[in-house]
């Protein structure tokens, strides 16, 4: 989901928001990063995390693990709506806290796996070396997102954002990836105009601290990033050649300049429908074509 200015901020200061090109930086940024992560982990593409619950075999297992994801996100986004209704800052943030230092410490263990696998041991199992440094990682990412300056901070979402979304474009089977991309993409409709995510924006997305980052006018969930560069990544890692992830990504820009006009129109807008559809319409067109 996307906003603007935060409703304290003047009406002046509200209406001033206009799209400009700048404001893609940080989806760019996301997906950039991830395109490097994804390129880390391509050698290990035979030994992939599996992380949905039904295996991709079995008969419908793309339309059950789309209807998981759904189900997961819905039920988070209501307890996170609840909490803020109930002014429960402190849980809130011990749930966040718990899921950013989760997030942060597979990811570490994931990726540095991957790059240690390139390598010889210099004497001593690299297992030695991969948990303590993951723990490092971990306790230094908390640090940034919770201690330091906001500009820290929204880089490290930013980079949070692509990270993982390629660590489920690689874990997730391609059905079961465009399913959960286009439900995701439909219940974000519902989630903001309807749901709890829009009456989240109501208390301000800057009190979810590490699932939202603010760039200028603009408040964007971390959702965003992590599908946008989950979508990226399930065409990466399916289709041969780079053409069709560059076309995913055209796609999700293209995307996301549609959803910041709307913005400027609606001051709320959610951020998945408009860059999944244009971005799967692009990415698998080209893939299938070439």
């Amino acid at each position: 989901m996307t906003e603007q200015a935060k409703p304290e901020q003047t009406a002046k200061e509200h209406d001033r928001f206009k799209f400009e090109i700048i404001y893609l930086m940080p989806i760019l940024a996301s997906m950039l990063f991830g395109l490097a992560c994804a390129y880390i982990l391509l050698p290990q593409q035979s030994s992939a995390i599996p992380v949905t619950p039904i295996p991709e075999d079995t008969p419908g297992a793309p339309l059950g693990n789309a209807v998981y994801f759904v189900i997961l996100i819905a039920i988070s986004a209501t307890m996170f709506y609840l909490l803020l209704k109930r002014r429960s800052k402190r849980i809130i943030k011990g749930l966040i806290v718990m899921a950013m230092s989760a997030a942060s410490l597979l990811l570490s263990l994931v990726y540095f796996s991957a790059i240690f696998a390139n390598f010889p041991s210099i004497g001593i199992s690299w297992d030695y070396v991969l948990i303590p440094l993951s723990i490092v990682v971990m306790v230094l990412f908390d640090l940034v997102i919770f201690r330091f300056g906001s500009v820290v901070r929204n880089v490290a979402v930013v980079g949070l954002g692509g990270a993982l979304g390629i660590f489920f474009g690689f874990s997730v089977p391609l059905w079961s990836a465009i399913l959960i991309l286009a439900f995701l993409a439909v219940y974000d409709v519902f989630a903001v105009y309807r749901g709890p995510v829009g009456k989240i924006a109501e208390h301000g997305l800057d009190q979810l601290q590490g699932l939202s980052f603010a760039f200028k006018d603009i408040q964007m969930g971390l959702g965003d990033l992590v599908f946008y560069s989950m979508l990226m990544g399930a065409v990466f890692f399916n289709f041969s050649g780079i053409l069709p992830t560059i076309m995913a990504i055209v796609g999700i820009m293209i995307g996301s300049i549609l959803t910041f006009f709307m913005l400027e129109k609606k001051g709320i807008f959610p951020g998945l429908p408009f860059p999944i559809m244009l971005g799967l319409a692009f990415g698998l067109i080209t893939g299938v074509l070439l």
